[in-house]
């Protein structure tokens, strides 16, 4: 579904994916993680973000003093990005029909987390979409179009995917807060956000 008319191209799949879905999947990231611990990266003038960050695939994105851009391995420990599991494969080609993708963005966002109003830039072409699942305690988002005006809100819970493609691939997009305790998925609380793009 199309839940703002005004930005076409952001696609909606509310509880796309159930309670065993969800649990499956986070079950995968969590073991992923192993090899590919999340950290708190920081911006180019060296503020840490408010998230905690990892990757899967060929490539993760990361920001650091250098900038930002896209790696092949994990820049604390070296060791390449672990693979994406199947299911987040399938589930992005059965709602993009886009060719694979290449790298999936594991952000961990704590209660008191936050992400500022952001466009997704850094990939090779930006013709290709950008898919988020949601796991854990509802999101806050805030969304609007990519070359400035109003913003919108939408609550992402658990189980969600949304998507930029076509004219909303670069919508200005960011999450204002965690609504805490609205799951139970993640032991101790908090929200996982998956955004599953090509970097390459």
């Amino acid at each position: 579904m199309t839940p703002f008319p005004d930005l076409p191209g952001f696609l909606y799949w509310p509880g796309r994916l159930d309670a065993a879905a969800q649990a499956t999947l986070l079950a995968d990231v969590e073991a992923a993680m192993i090899d590919a611990p999340p950290y708190r990266p920081v911006t180019p003038g060296g503020r840490p973000f408010s998230v905690r960050m990892t990757n899967l695939g060929s490539w993760g994105w990361v920001s650091d003093r250098a900038g930002y851009r896209y790696q092949p391995t994990h820049p604390e420990n070296a060791r390449p990005w672990p693979p994406m599991p199947t299911s987040l494969l399938a589930l992005w080609a059965e709602v993009t029909g886009a060719p694979p993708p290449d790298a999936c963005l594991v952000n961990h966002y704590d209660p008191d987390a936050r992400m500022g109003l952001h466009q997704d830039r850094d990939e090779a072409d930006l013709t290709q979409p950008v898919l988020s699942i949601s796991l854990g305690d509802t999101a806050v988002f805030r969304i609007g179009p990519a070359d400035g005006g109003s913003t919108r809100t939408l609550k992402l819970a658990s189980g969600d995917v949304c998507a930029l493609t076509g004219p909303a691939r670069l919508a200005r997009h960011g999450i204002d807060r965690i609504l805490g305790g609205s799951s139970s998925l993640i032991p101790g609380g908090g929200r996982i956000n998956l955004t599953l793009r090509r970097a390459a």
